[in-house]
């Protein structure tokens, strides 16, 4: 913007809350004395960025020592991060009359600057340039090494900057800055690891499919090298591809919380997050200040992974109540209420005993039952329950991983995925958002997982029989519904409903009994 009048001068930036970018107007007043004020910053903020901008500007040659520099900030209402630093230097700059601010009429500024006057990245360019086209702008100047990143935005003109020095040339004398380049066309990235790699384990892999194509939260159980983490890791990779709003959304995140690397434009791969069990329930969603997403925001649209579930506390485990109910995380502070989308794929993995070898053929197991029981029993979250499947897994036959037949591969995979959520978004109708069958509540599995005769009894005899609760049989419904989907089937049949009591966590013996079914005809 232009100087309003004499000793005044204002630029524009943005503000972050949570992924909602605010307009941010940066009023710089000059007068005679030898203060230099930042109003509208915490103090702390304000002190470190008086520092940095007044030897940024000796830098280009101009010391404002013995001037009085007053910096507002406006909305006043609006929390800001100290990383203004590029917007108020030009600013003073205006305001001193030693660059015009014409040529930055509906244009957002964005950077951080060093003691030297290089331009430093910020996070958050690619929801704070998209939100600022929203808002009428239509041009950026940000730091050089947020180009790849502020390229992605349609509908913003934006220019890169490597130091303060090549705005005061771009605005004093004309000299064009370097343009961030053209929107790269979206293209998905394929994940890293390939269900390829697992041989054997047949059943595991099926639950991994039926889990990504209904969007079920997936409990793998097992002995120290069963292979859970490694069926975890390829969960990622037969989820159907990111579209581009997805990847919008997913790199948004990363660049908020300050992970997406320089040369990385768009995220094109299914976020894989998993957090140690000694993380914080900030770390885990999120919070500090200012508030950044935590690992369950960062696995959104992707999967999340918690190894050793029992070794995470009870109040770590009760903060994602919200986000797998919701689908994404609110965090309350004194002046802000944050919110981050948090969609993700919940996979936990846990021992079944405290050594670990419970169940293992190879009786290596020294835990006595009391042992076991406590274990198990342990101060547990009401997470467990968001469980649609809970999967038993034996130690992995080392004949059948040596051996030369591999798996198949992920992208095989991925096409059953992708057909069957094509199944379940026909069937809701794509007018409205498409939810997967793991999110439908009773009354849309009354309507869309409706059991023929066999498929009945059998579940009427499960509930009596094993005093299945109500969660429990909705489970059930919607894992049958997911099974139907992967076969191409219209109706929920009997054989569905079988292999879903295998593998909702019910009892032993109803897996068994549900085994016994698997051959019946509707």
């Amino acid at each position: 913007m232009s100087t309003t009048h004499p000793g005044s001068a204002e630029a524009l930036s943005t503000t972050l809350l949570g992924l909602d970018a605010h307009l941010i107007h940066v009023r710089a007043t000059v007068e005679g004395s030898t203060s230099f004020q930042i109003l509208g910053l915490p103090e702390l903020h304000a002190r470190e960025t008086r520092i940095r901008v007044r030897s940024a500007l000796q830098q280009v040659g101009v010391d404002v020592q013995g001037t009085n520099i007053t910096i507002r900030l406006s909305p006043e209402e609006l929390p800001r991060s100290g990383a203004l630093d590029l917007p108020i230097a030009v600013a003073v700059l205006g305001a001193l009359g030693r660059v015009s601010l014409e040529a930055l009429k509906n244009t957002v500024v964005l950077g951080e600057l060093a003691l030297t006057g290089a331009a430093h990245p910020v996070r958050g360019v690619l929801p704070a340039l998209h939100g600022a086209v929203t808002q009428g702008m239509t041009a950026a100047i940000v730091p050089k090494q947020n180009a790849r990143e502020a390229a992605s935005v349609y509908g913003m003109r934006t220019l890169v900057v490597e130091h303060l020095d090549d705005l005061v040339r771009h605005l004093g004398a004309g000299v064009p800055l370097e343009c961030a380049g053209e929107v790269p066309p979206f293209q998905p990235s394929s994940s890293t690891v390939d269900m390829a790699d697992i041989r054997g384990m047949h059943a595991a892999r099926r639950a991994l499919e039926i889990a990504a194509a209904g969007g079920h939260n997936l409990l793998l159980i097992g002995p120290p090298g069963a292979g859970k983490t490694v069926l975890a890791r390829r969960l990622a990779g037969i989820l159907p591809p990111l579209t581009q709003d997805e990847a919008f959304e997913v790199t948004a995140i990363h660049s908020v919380a300050g992970l997406l690397p320089p040369e990385v434009g768009i995220i094109g791969t299914r976020p894989f997050r998993a957090p140690h069990h000694t993380v914080s329930a900030v770390g885990l969603v999120g919070g500090g200040d200012p508030v950044r997403p935590g690992e369950v925001s960062l696995a959104h649209h992707g999967v999340l992974f918690l190894d050793e579930l029992l070794e995470f506390r009870g109040d770590v485990l009760e903060a994602l109540q919200q986000p797998f109910t919701e689908g994404r995380v609110t965090i309350c502070r004194a002046r802000q209420r944050v919110t981050f989308p948090a969609r993700t794929l919940f996979v936990g993995a846990m021992n079944p005993c405290p050594c670990g070898y419970r169940g293992d053929h190879s009786g290596r197991c020294t835990c006595s039952p009391e042992r076991v029981k406590s274990y198990v029993a342990r101060p547990r979250s009401s997470l467990f329950d968001r469980f649609d499947m809970r999967i038993f897994l034996q130690p992995v036959d080392v004949a059948e991983q040596m051996g030369e037949k591999r798996g198949e591969p992920s992208n095989d995979v991925q096409k059953r995925v992708v057909a069957a959520r094509a199944l379940q978004a026909d069937r809701q109708g794509r007018g409205h958002e498409v939810r997967t069958n793991a999110q439908l509540t009773p009354k849309a599995l009354v309507r869309f997982a409706t059991l023929g005769s066999t498929g009945a009894r059998l579940m009427a005899e499960a509930a009596t029989n094993l005093r299945l609760s109500t969660p429990d049989v909705n489970r059930v419904l919607r894992v049958a519904r997911t099974i139907a989907d992967l076969g191409g089937s219209n109706a929920v049949r009997g054989f569905h409903v079988a292999e879903a009591l295998c593998g909702v966590g019910l009892p032993s013996s109803v897996a068994a009994e549900a085994g016994a079914e698997l051959n019946i005809a509707e």
